[in-house]
């Protein structure tokens, strides 16, 4: 199999722009992408589009308003992992021999409130039984009724993602926030209060993918893996509030990440520098857990250790995570790429995590999807 390079990222700021399209924001990232890897049209032969709103053929009208259709193009659904499924499509495809350089990208304008989905049958939701907030308070309170997270754990993720979002320019909410403030911000679903829920927005992420390096530092994709789930845990992304109670059954997070470590031939210990699902900030505990950056269990002493702190020995959501930037769908596991690009290049500015070489990006889902990439300097 060839090599696969990141040889251009480029973003659209995650928040609200109510006067621009989708379509715009789609094009504000592709061309930074596509500027820093220096091509244009006839530089890339498939382009991939992840989003989960935008509707019919999302890519076609990013690269159409652009003048860059005609290659194969391929709009992605994936849930929360939409991003990260259409990169980890594309890498298939450079590392294959199918093609030499792709374009991917992702982009979302999310309905406000709470999110809605297709997903659910009508009746779930008026009965209150959609996934959102009701799953994730749900989750929590498992959790913290089988380890020992408490409410102080949750509150000290929001204050910390918040405070790496500080320096991240393209976040949405870029002040720090005390602990006393997010619990005593509004109680939405118990345990969950509003600052430790993310908020869905509008943003766009775009990535180039090529079996070259560039002119850039050179940052190779290792490993990009997706997994969807195993009938069983009744908490899982894939099930409204039902199904069977069978523990045993590993996660689509745990499953995508022991591929993942095995392609990339790397461990947890060997990572310096992480992006992980944080749509609450129980996710965020059960996110580490699942990918081994902590053991099972053992979430609420990494948290209360300084686990995943800029100081500590494995930083955690250096961009502020969704906590601090918002989740727009589409774009957000693109994001992440992003980021880590930054990190690995050593170009990450105020927030850059000292001697990265290794990075990791984990988003999860509705369906259920799970995606892990794994990415390295060099």
């Amino acid at each position: 199999m060839r090599p696969v390079y990141v040889t251009g990222v480029g973003l659209h700021a995650f928040g609200r722009f109510p006067d621009a399209s989708l379509t715009a924001l789609g094009m504000v990232a592709v061309q930074r992408a596509l500027a820093e890897a220096a091509i244009g049209r006839g530089g890339f032969q498939a382009a991939f589009c992840g989003s989960v709103y935008g509707g019919v053929a999302t890519g076609h009208k990013v690269l159409t308003a652009l003048g860059l259709s005609g290659v194969p193009t391929v709009n992605v659904e994936a849930g929360c992992a939409s991003g990260g499924a259409a990169l980890a499509l594309a890498s298939a495809q450079i590392a294959s021999g199918a093609c030499d350089t792709a374009l991917v990208f992702g982009l979302e304008k999310m309905p406000r409130g709470m999110i809605r989905s297709s997903f659910f049958e009508p009746w779930r939701e008026e009965a209150g039984l959609a996934a959102t907030p009701a799953y994730f308070a749900l989750r929590a309170q498992r959790l913290m009724r089988e380890s020992d997270v408490r409410a102080e754990d949750l509150a000290a993720v929001s204050v910390q993602n918040h405070l790496h979002g500080v320096h991240n320019p393209y976040a949405m909410y870029r002040k720090p926030i005390g602990a006393e403030a997010v619990l005593a911000s509004a109680l939405v679903c118990d345990p969950l209060r509003l600052l430790m829920l993310c908020a869905p927005n509008e943003g766009a992420a775009a990535v180039v993918l090529s079996s070259r390096p560039g002119d850039a530092p050179p940052v190779r994709v290792l490993a990009a893996v997706l997994r969807s789930h195993l009938p069983g845990s009744v908490l899982g992304e894939h099930t409204p509030l039902a199904g069977l109670a069978d523990d045993a059954s590993p996660t689509p997070s745990e499953m995508a990440a022991c591929v993942a470590y095995e392609a990339a031939g790397v461990g947890p210990a060997d990572l310096h520098v992480v992006e992980l699902q944080d749509t609450d900030a129980a996710r965020h505990i059960l996110s580490a857990e699942e990918l081994g950056l902590c053991p099972r269990g053992g979430g609420g002493a990494w948290v209360r250790g300084g686990g995943g702190s800029m100081g500590s020995r494995l930083p955690v959501n250096p961009s502020g995570g969704l906590l601090s930037k918002g989740e727009p769908l589409g774009a957000s596991a693109l994001g992440q790429i992003v980021e880590l690009a930054w990190q690995l290049r050593g170009a990450a500015g105020a927030r850059q995590v000292a001697d990265a070489r290794v990075g990791l990006a984990h988003t999860v889902g509705r369906g259920a999807n799970a995606c892990v990439v794994v990415l390295r300097a060099g």
